[in-house]
């Protein structure tokens, strides 16, 4: 038997008093996740895909921030006015971003939570949320708000 080998075999019969070791684990954490976007998938077929029950949300994205989450320099997209307004939906982050990571474990600053959160707003108050930019994303008058 080579030297080393021999070596390692009596350190650890010599660590473990030639009992058996169990392996030493950690404790399980459960942590749910919004699902992923595929990498071939564009934020505009996420959005497409994820309100494809609600045809005004794609609309109010699109809108919004022509599918976009980020900017061209790699950041969260955020409303050039001036405002707290982040992400694919500009939600306002001042408002919203603490109630979202506290209270429904949502980053509005990723392109799920942002989407999460969107949808979160809109089955409670429908689009009001998004009233400002009406006049861009209702322009035929065919596309109506939620019922309350």
């Amino acid at each position: 038997m080579p030297v080393i080998a021999g070596f390692a075999i009596a350190l650890s019969a010599a660590v473990s008093n030639g009992a058996a070791v169990a392996p030493q684990t950690q404790p399980t954490v459960a942590i749910t996740l919004p699902a992923a976007m595929p990498q071939s998938q564009s934020v505009e077929q996420y959005i497409r895909e994820y309100f494809s029950d609600e045809p005004v949300m794609i609309e109010i994205a699109k809108c919004e921030s022509r599918f976009r989450q980020y900017g061209q320099d790699g950041h969260v997209l955020r409303n050039g006015s001036g405002s707290s307004a982040v992400g694919v939906f500009q939600v306002m982050g001042s408002i919203h971003a603490k109630f979202a990571d506290d209270k429904l474990g949502l980053d509005i600053y990723s392109l799920q939570g942002n989407a999460a959160y969107a949808r979160y707003l809109y089955d409670r108050e429908g689009t009001m949320p998004w009233a400002a930019s009406a006049g861009c994303w209702n322009k035929s008058g065919k596309l109506l708000a939620r019922a309350q």
